[in-house]
């Protein structure tokens, strides 16, 4: 494994107007391995903790307690050893966006202990593999948020590091960006390159990651593959909004076919074996019931229907 954390917990002294500081609990006993050659993502809302659980592991602060390994070493006794193999690219880039890309790039290799040549080297080998050579030269705030970001990915491969940290790496990003973004992230996997990202992106979780942890107010809730997560719901989901929200759950409670049933707000959600099918019954029960249906959805089971059964919300309504 080239990440084992165990009970990680970190605490801040935060001071809210006059009065004594208040302790803020970030991180509550996070307890996660990463594999080498895995892309694996900590999926959660803003404020849930996934930026600290990164920056400790990143050795960027230290743990109120618990232990981490990263690569070999411990993150607190063996902070430098744990730094030569890492790279960390964090959400607000950590370039000079006054300098022009390839200075950054020469910049960071000479950092990282190259020499000049070298530096110069592997600075035309990286902006050749993120399509960014005809745009080096100039100044990375005039570039495309897609192309900040590549420089960005590109600063943290420097060194070749065997782990890559990525902390929200496509927020901000059109569509179009993200998916070519995707597209770096998966080769550097493919390369034998390990990541781990942060995202409150449920399709990005989902279309990137071998395995990922759902986190929620300093705590993990879930893990597995997504695929597996997904399948712990059984089922096609249907989505509905009734005129009177509590006397149809309990309706959907009722019927064999219908496995699970949750309430977010006035929207019911009913978790249905082989929906398709079983639909017609269903608005059939809803029908001789005398609701009045405002709406209605068939879709398949997603990831957010995952964070919403751990954790009783919608991750994006939270997020």
């Amino acid at each position: 494994m080239i990440i084992e954390a165990h009970d990680l917990r970190k605490t801040f002294t935060v001071r809210r107007g006059p009065g004594k500081p208040v302790q803020v609990e970030a991180v509550r006993g996070i307890s996660l391995t990463v594999g080498e050659g895995e892309i694996f993502a900590c999926l959660g809302p803003n404020g849930a903790g996934k930026t600290t659980t990164v920056r400790m592991l990143a050795t960027l602060i230290t743990p109120t307690s618990g232990t981490a390994r990263v690569a070999g070493y411990d993150v607190v006794k063996q902070a430098a050893k744990v730094r030569e193999r890492i790279g960390y690219v964090g959400q607000h880039g950590g370039i000079d966006e006054y300098a022009p890309g390839r200075v950054n790039l020469v910049m960071a290799g000479r950092l990282a202990g190259l020499s000049r040549a070298q530096a110069a080297a592997r600075a035309d080998e990286l902006m050749a593999a993120f399509r960014l050579t005809e745009v080096a030269d100039r100044p990375v705030r005039t570039l495309s948020g897609g192309q900040k970001r590549r420089f960005a990915l590109a600063v943290g491969l420097v060194h070749r590091p065997p782990l890559v940290f990525l902390d929200e790496p496509t927020t901000g990003l059109d569509p179009q960006n993200r998916a070519n973004l995707w597209e770096e992230i998966r080769a550097l996997r493919d390369q034998g390159t390990s990541v781990l990202l942060t995202t409150h992106y449920l399709d990005e979780a989902d279309a990137l990651c071998d395995r990922l942890v759902i986190v929620d107010h300093g705590r993990i809730v879930a893990e597995g593959t997504p695929e597996a997560l997904k399948k712990e719901l059984a089922g096609d989901v249907v989505t509905l909004r009734v005129d009177d929200p509590a006397a149809g759950r309990e309706l959907l409670e009722e019927q064999p076919y219908v496995t699970e049933t949750q309430q977010d707000g006035e929207s019911l959600r009913a978790y249905l074996e082989d929906g398709e099918h079983n639909l017609p019954a269903l608005l059939h029960a809803v029908e001789n019931a005398g609701l009045a249906i405002r709406s209605i959805a068939l879709e398949r089971a997603t990831l957010d229907d995952v964070f919403l059964k751990y954790t009783g919300r919608s991750l994006r309504d939270a997020a």
